[in-house]
């Protein structure tokens, strides 16, 4: 049975000490190319793919990561581009904007540590920030950091190089590929030109150097180059999913001025985070669609376990939303400016760590 969902059955997710613990969504992808194609996940430094294997021997990638995902749902609440129509979800949150170089600015939903990054320590927003963290780190009250940075409640933020303060997400998303195949691949980049009967070097640096990539003339492009067994990505032979979890104990242990109106307020940021639609073009050789045989369902998921079909989608979560910020009053938007002396003072403050 599907539980439908009013405004006040909402606020119950917000408000009830022994509601749900967390709504859940799991949504099936799938390559643009059909099911079995190549897909190439994120690499990284010094491991490459993050593939785990499980006691069977199953091999399960990640395809995005916790915050690979935030950084793409969070520019969702940014006003539309000029021959865009009206983003609706913009009206939700305070637009504050940093002004640097020759008329260009950046959106603090845009900065990767939110309210603990590095570009708002150097700004005017500075003091005000690190308020904000003080005064949840001191009086347990978050209302001055939903007023200036809400997203940062909804996708967790960590204040690591001032106040240490530390806020866990409370939207949180992922995307794994189960049962991979790993692939590899090889190339070779010939020049068009044989540079050495040209005289730009003798043809005894030509053979010292071709063929090794960090050679200078390789690098420059001079003389013939392999790349033999780089990364040529997985194919999924399980499914490829989605999993959103909107965590409602975190949720409910936020506290501040006017406490429940603020816990509706990024309830409702939460929702319209978790369900608007995401772009699939995840990176190169990367495209991934929604399995229209398996578009996901949401369920709450209560304390012992059970599960219930919730009816959830994208209109329920902005409508709900809306009202939640009227309710709570969205922090003013503005236009500071970056601020080199504060930066380059930045640069060389330390932390409680160091």
């Amino acid at each position: 049975m599907t539980m439908e969902l009013s405004n006040a059955r909402i606020d119950e997710f917000a408000d009830d000490p022994n509601g749900p613990v967390a709504l859940h969504f799991r949504q099936s992808l799938l390559p643009v190319e059909g099911p079995g194609s190549v897909i190439f996940p994120p690499t990284y430094a010094d491991i490459g793919y993050n593939i785990d294997e499980l006691a069977d021997g199953t091999k399960v990638a990640t395809i995005d990561s916790v915050g690979s995902q935030a950084n793409r749902m969070e520019p969702v609440f940014l006003p539309a581009r000029a021959e865009e129509p009206e983003n609706p979800r913009a009206r939700l949150v305070p637009q504050i904007d940093i002004a640097y170089g020759n008329e260009k600015s950046v959106s603090i939903l845009e900065a990767g540590h939110r309210l603990g990054d590095a570009i708002i320590r150097s700004t005017a927003l500075k003091d005000r920030a690190h308020e904000a963290f003080r005064a949840f780190l001191d009086r347990d009250d978050v209302a001055p950091l939903a007023k200036l940075a809400p997203t940062s409640l909804v996708f967790g933020v960590w204040d690591s190089r001032d106040t240490q303060a530390k806020l866990p997400r409370i939207v949180q998303s992922t995307i794994r590929a189960e049962d991979v195949d790993v692939l590899t691949r090889s190339a070779q980049y010939s020049p068009p030109l044989d540079y050495a009967e040209l005289d730009v070097f003798t043809d005894a640096e030509k053979e010292k150097q071709q063929g090794d990539p960090k050679s200078p003339l390789a690098k420059r492009g001079f003389v013939h180059v392999p790349a033999v067994k780089t990364h040529g990505g997985v194919i999924a032979q399980g499914p490829i999913r989605r999993d959103v979890t909107v965590n409602l104990i975190a949720l409910r242990r936020l506290n501040g001025e006017n406490g429940q109106a603020l816990r509706r307020y990024v309830l409702g940021l939460s929702l319209v985070a978790a369900t608007a639609p995401l772009d699939g073009f995840l990176r190169a050789g990367c495209l991934l669609t929604i399995d229209p045989d398996d578009s996901g369902v949401w369920q709450a998921v209560a304390r012992n376990g059970t599960r219930d079909t919730v009816d959830l989608d994208e209109g329920t979560a902005l409508g709900y939303a809306c009202a939640a910020a009227d309710a709570f009053g969205v922090g003013s938007s503005e236009r500071v400016a970056f601020d080199e002396k504060l930066a380059k003072a930045d640069t060389k403050a330390k932390t409680k760590e160091q």
